[in-house]
């Protein structure tokens, strides 16, 4: 078998969207990473990754109408670009969804051993305790994404459902509880959670914003289903889109809820950075243990989803690519569940090298894995977003290839704005302690390795231009809204 199967609906579509950027997990535990730049505008951070989010959806929406390729940003940018930029592309979302991996793997690690221990199961569990689920949530992940399981995709996206459904009700009794003066320790509804204070200043917010965008990460996971999906042209954009504007409203919201029934006073802020689970803390503070536990247990099984939504996307992206270099064998091979087989091995082997080479050379905890991969994997998709955004700039508006009214460019523009300052506020001034000066180096280093493979083999350059033009073959779509493709 030489290609995937076009069995999905743009419900499934949506659900490898949602489940990778795992509302109710990233809600739980990435906002304390942004409190620590952003200090108590963690919201605002949010909403400025939100503001990125849907600009950069914008150039993905485009780019989904016109071509439908299992490699997403690697034929995206690879057919506007020129194949070298294709072939960087690829390798840095591959980078970033394997990175991820390592985010929600040692993310279920985590909070499944706080859970256990809360409700009594697994008392004064050892330190080693997270390495075992984590590793038990990397094969767990492998055999899903390998073997054909349905059933078992559909019970992880109704969990996610009914997680977010509780977060969402436990928000909205803390937002009336706000408003009505009556939240424990006296805090109230503010609107200085949208506020900086002098000491952070805007650059600690966009600073902050890296956690953001790596909870709004997963949101052009349904670019990868681009060959298996029945109707791609309109249903992967409807995912896209979807996706991203329920996350940008759902992270705004709930973080605005969470700093302040935590306080936005500095030990409201210490609190909050420290906290293992804030709707599970806020929860049982605020609701009771049982609502706390039920949050902490969904979490844990959103992390899981979201780790399977990574190895997915980055086994799609990795047989994209393989398929191209070395076509119908190895990496590029589909295996007998009509899955490609091959790629998801590899995408979790790499996921499970980098938890171990961390934990075995630089004494790494789950919680260190979680934030390193987190950190550097970001970077790259930022990145990744900025060729993307401008791949979408040539197609539509340059090369014209869409009828779109001209002054949409100012949404790939604002997107390009926003994404270089972030990026910019992470590497300068440069950190020069501590874990924190590796991230960019790692992460430039996965990026310049794509650039010395593509200039060191023009053969294989020129091949991938010949297969990525193929894809450019299309008429322009005059109405592509209307399109039913």
């Amino acid at each position: 078998m030489t290609g995937l199967r076009r069995t999905l609906s743009v419900w499934q579509a949506i659900g490898l969207s949602v489940a990778l950027m795992a509302p109710s997990m990233a809600a739980n535990i990435n906002p304390q990473q942004t409190a620590g730049a952003a200090g108590r505008a963690v919201p605002l951070a949010f909403f400025l990754s939100a503001l990125g989010v849907l600009l950069v959806a914008y150039g993905f929406v485009r780019l989904c109408q016109h071509y439908q390729h299992a490699g997403s940003v690697y034929a995206f940018v690879g057919a506007t670009l020129g194949p070298r930029a294709g072939v960087v592309s690829g390798v840095g979302l591959l980078g970033t969804y394997t990175f991820y991996a390592v985010v929600t793997s040692s993310a279920t690690g985590n909070l499944g051993t706080a859970f256990l221990t809360e409700v009594g199961i697994w008392p004064n569990p050892p330190a080693w305790a997270p390495f075992v689920l984590t590793a038990i949530a990397l094969a767990g992940c492998w055999w899903l994404a390998v073997v054909p399981a349905r059933r078992g995709t559909s019970v992880l996206l109704a969990v996610e459902g009914v997680t977010v459904a509780l977060i969402l009700l436990i928000t909205a009794i803390i937002a009336v509880r706000l408003i009505g003066g009556t939240a424990p320790g006296g805090q109230r509804f503010t609107f200085e959670v949208f506020t900086f204070t002098a000491d952070t200043g805007l650059s600690g917010v966009f600073l902050g914003a890296v956690f953001g965008f790596l909870s709004f990460a997963g949101f052009e996971a349904a670019a990868t289903l681009g060959e298996e999906t029945r109707r791609p042209r309109r249903d992967i954009s409807r995912a896209i889109l979807g996706t991203a504007i329920f996350g940008g409203a759902y992270f705004v919201v709930v973080t605005a809820v969470e700093m302040m029934a935590f306080g936005t006073d500095a030990a409201g802020v210490k609190k909050f950075s420290e906290s293992g689970s804030l709707l599970g803390d806020l929860g049982t503070g605020y609701v009771g243990a049982w609502a706390g536990d039920l949050i902490s247990l969904g979490a844990t099984i959103s992390a899981f989803g979201c780790c399977l939504a990574c190895v997915v996307g980055g086994s799609r992206m990795l047989f994209a690519i393989g398929r191209d270099v070395a076509g119908d064998r190895g990496i590029g091979k589909v295996g007998r569940t009509g899955t490609p087989a091959y790629a998801t091995a590899a995408v979790v082997l790499a996921a499970a090298a980098f938890v171990a080479i961390c934990t075995v050379f630089f004494g790494a905890t789950t919680k260190d894995t979680f934030a390193w991969s987190g950190t550097i994997g970001t970077l790259i998709l930022l990145v990744v977003y900025l060729l993307t955004t401008i791949g979408a700039i040539w197609l539509v508006f340059v090369r014209r290839k869409m009828s779109v009214p001209a002054w949409q460019i100012v949404f790939p523009i604002g997107a390009i704005a926003l994404l270089g300052y972030t990026i910019y506020v992470n590497i300068i001034p440069y950190p020069t302690s501590g874990p924190a000066r590796w991230f960019p180096v790692v992460a430039g280093g996965i990026l310049l390795i794509a650039v010395i493979w593509v200039l060191a083999a023009p053969g294989l350059t020129s091949r991938l231009g010949a297969r990525l033009t193929d894809l450019d073959t299309t008429e322009p779509l005059r109405n592509p809204e209307a399109d039913p493709r």
